[in-house]
C-alpha cells in the first residue's frame, strides 16, 4: 500500500495548491490513501469548516489537526459531523470529534490514522501523549485489526519526537512529525521497520517566517513588539511531505521517500 503523509496546510495559497495537486500526485505516485494536516489551513489559525469541505473534496482520505484545531470555533460545532477529520487524542477533555479513525482504501486495505501531541516546549501542558496512543495500538495491532497505521506527532522538540519512533518502532507503519513547518532530512526507517521523520515540513510559502509574511515577525523579534497583524506569506507554495509503501502482510513500511514540490524548496 502506497501512503502520502502532507503537513501542516498554511493558508490560501497551501490550499490552492494541494487542492489542485492532488489528483495529478494520486496518478503520478499510484497512491491508496492520503493524509493531510489541516490545522493551519485557514489564514494560519486553525480551520474553519467551509475549507476544510473545499480540501475534503480535493481527495484527501484522513485530515488531521492539532493544537490550534479549534482556533476557528466554529469548527466546534460542526466536527462531530465529519469522519474523516480527527483532532488529537490527548488535546483535552469532553472536546467533540475524536483522535483517531479507521478508513478502508478502494482495495480494502483498512488503514489507522491518529494524532498525538507532544509535551515539551508546548503551550499547554497536555496529558502525556503516550497514555492515550498505547490504548489505541492495544486494541488495533498493526497487521491483524488493520492493514497500516499512521501516528501524526504534533510537537516542538526534535527529540521527543525521536523518542515516540523509537518507542512504536515495529508496532505503526509511519510517526510522521508535524508543528514547526521546517521539513527535516531524517526520513528513513527505524529498525524494526517503521518509517519516520522528525518533521515533514509544511505546505506553505517558504520565502516567510513559518507560514507568515515576514515583516510582523521580525518587527516583533528585534523590537518587542509591533503594531501589525501577522498574516500568511503570499509566495510559492512547496508541498512537503512523505510517501510510504508498507508491506501487505505485516504492514511495517518497505520503502519511504521525502516529498518537496514547487515554491522554492521543491523539484
Amino acid at each position: 500500500m502506497r501512503i502520502l503523509f502532507l503537513g501542516d496546510v498554511f493558508g490560501r495559497n497551501a490550499r490552492d495548491k494541494v487542492a489542485s495537486s492532488l489528483k495529478g500526485l494520486k496518478e503520478e505516485l499510484k497512491l491508496d490513501f492520503v493524509i493531510v494536516n489541516g490545522e493551519n489551513a485557514t489564514q494560519g489559525k486553525g480551520i474553519n469548516p467551509r475549507h476544510a469541505e473545499e480540501l475534503l473534496k480535493s481527495g484527501i482520505d484522513c485530515m488531521t489537526l492539532g493544537d490550534h484545531a479549534f482556533d476557528q470555533r466554529n469548527l466546534l460545532t460542526s466536527l462531530d459531523g465529519y469522519t474523516n477529520i480527527i483532532r488529537p487524542l490527548n488535546l483535552g477533555r469532553g472536546l467533540p470529534g475524536k483522535g483517531f479513525g479507521i478508513y478502508k482504501t478502494e482495495k480494502g486495505k483498512r488503514v489507522l490514522v491518529m494524532i498525538a501531541l507532544g509535551q515539551v516546549f508546548m503551550k499547554q501542558p497536555y496529558d502525556n501523549p503516550i497514555r492515550f496512543v498505547e490504548d489505541v495500538l492495544a486494541k488495533y495491532p498493526l497487521g491483524k485489526s488493520v492493514d497500516a497505521i499512521v501516528i501524526d506527532f504534533h510537537c516542538e522538540a526534535t527529540s521527543e519526537k525521536m523518542i515516540a519512533g523509537r518507542l512504536w518502532d515495529g508496532r505503526v507503519s509511519l510517526v510522521a512529525g508535524t508543528h514547526t513547518h521546517i521539513p527535516t532530512s531524517d526520513a528513513r526507517i527505524l529498525p524494526g521497520g517503521t518509517g519516520y521523520i522528525t518533521d515533514v515540513g509544511m505546505c506553505g510559502a517558504y520565502d516567510s517566517i513559518i507560514g507568515m509574511d515576514p515583516i510582523v515577525p521580525i518587527e516583533r523579534f528585534a523590537a518587542g513588539f509591533s503594531k501589525g497583524k501577522m498574516i500568511p506569506a503570499d509566495n510559492d507554495t512547496t508541498l512537503c511531505g512523505v510517501v510510504i509503501e508498507t508491506d501487505d502482510k505485516t504492514g511495517l513500511t518497505k520503502s519511504i521517500k521525502q516529498l518537496l514540490r514547487g515554491g522554492i524548496l521543491g523539484e
